[in-house]
């Protein structure tokens, strides 16, 4: 545990008790010094699940409400999470941010590129008053992204040259018909590349750049009553030069692996299933990209950057799915405590939030979209078809 014996623990409320607040919960019972007051759902059974894992792990049963506001008038938190349908999200920041809790959300910021601009717009009005908003990006914490973003930003890998990211997944359609919300535009926001994908859109900005521009190609092939996709593939130029290869599926049976390629003029990195699965680099190089010689190898020194728990093909422990969160929960709470801005901020998932978008629109219109446009706005009342037309339109 965590617990620091001078600090006081911070209080947090839980907004939306689906299956991935039980993450946040055991992240914080890891942490010892963040202790869970309240739940907020509308569905009561989901609520009280939640609320029972409270508990075993060790904590008072906190208190059960239906709304944030009413929650927040009688159990003022200093950590608001946000766990809700993407689409929700900005209600909720606002509501949390007025009341003086620092917020943390879920990924996706939002599903859409203006009500993300207005939770950005809040966590920038926040941090004036010393408040926290950001956006779990856990995957940023991993040892072997820490590893291969330290390569690519320092010019160990040389020139960056291109990239491949494959999230090849399966969901049932069980998984699409559990909620009426999934699969929909207005409150998922997407499918695969969304909801799957966007963590992995993420470390591919993180490691290679600011993106300049994405041309796409979507399709649903293995899935019915959605109105998602299932399956997207996409390029991505990069303002450095660099260009990428974007995958990302839930039609992908029985669901493989998540894999990053990063290549260079002086070495390449490879994750696997967030663990380093190689590592060869010449060592730094000079303004200009070129190698020292005298560390030219394309040996793969995977082994000498990362514990060997965090090599590919280690097993993995019980808490995989948690120590990501636990470890961007470390980030969250200093940056708290210290009135510091956090490792992942509102405006990074506003960028990756708007590749996800681009990704939508060029493959909607057919044509290549510049990553500022979305941005911009220039895309916002645009009619390019049904779906993304009603998604702006709740903007």
């Amino acid at each position: 545990m965590n617990t620091l014996a001078s600090e006081p623990a911070l209080t947090a409320a839980i907004v939306g008790c689906g299956v991935i607040a039980d993450n946040h919960v055991r992240a914080f019972a890891a942490r010892g010094d963040v202790e869970i007051v309240a739940l907020v759902d509308p569905v009561t059974p989901a609520a009280e699940r939640v609320a029972s894992l409270v508990e075993e792990v060790g904590m008072p049963r906190p208190a059960l409400f239906a709304d944030l506001g009413e929650a927040l008038a009688e159990h003022p938190v200093d950590i608001v999470v946000v766990l809700t349908p993407s689409g929700l999200h900005v209600r909720l920041a606002e509501t949390a941010l007025n009341a003086g809790s620092n917020v943390v959300i879920e990924k996706p910021l939002d599903v859409s590129v203006p009500r993300a601009r207005r939770i950005r717009e809040l966590a920038d009005e926040a941090a004036e008053r010393g408040l926290v908003a950001t956006v779990i990006s856990q995957h940023r914490f991993d040892p072997a992204s820490v590893v291969v973003a330290r390569a690519a930003h320092s010019g160990e890998l040389g020139v960056l040259t291109s990239a491949v990211a494959s999230v090849a997944w399966w969901r049932t359609q069980e998984y699409y018909d559990s909620g009426q919300w999934r699969g929909t535009w207005e409150l998922d926001g997407g499918g695969a590349v969304m909801n799957q994908g966007v963590h992995t859109v993420d470390l591919l900005v993180w490691f290679m750049g600011r993106p300049v521009a994405v041309y796409a190609h979507t399709a649903r092939l293995a899935h019915e009553r959605i109105e998602v996709e299932d399956t997207a593939v996409a390029t991505v130029r990069f303002e450095n030069g660099a260009v990428a290869v974007l995958h990302a599926t839930t039609a992908a049976y029985p669901g493989l692996t998540v894999r990053v390629q990063v290549h260079g003029s002086n070495g390449s990195a490879v994750i696997e299933n967030d663990q380093l699965a190689y590592f060869a680099s010449g060592g730094a190089a000079d303004a200009a990209g070129n190698a020292d010689p005298t560390r030219s190898t394309g040996e793969n020194r995977a082994a000498d950057l990362v514990d060997a728990s965090e090599l590919y093909g280690s097993p993995r422990g019980a808490d995989a799915f948690v120590v990501g969160h636990r470890r961007q929960y470390d980030d969250i709470v200093d940056a708290i405590r210290t009135h510091r801005t956090p490792g992942v901020t509102v405006a990074d998932a506003l960028l990756s939030l708007a590749v996800v978008r681009a990704v939508y629109l060029s493959a909607t219109l057919g044509r290549e979209v510049l990553v500022d446009d979305v941005l911009d706005g220039v895309y916002d009342d645009q009619d390019v078809h049904t779906e993304l037309a009603n998604v702006e339109a709740t903007a």
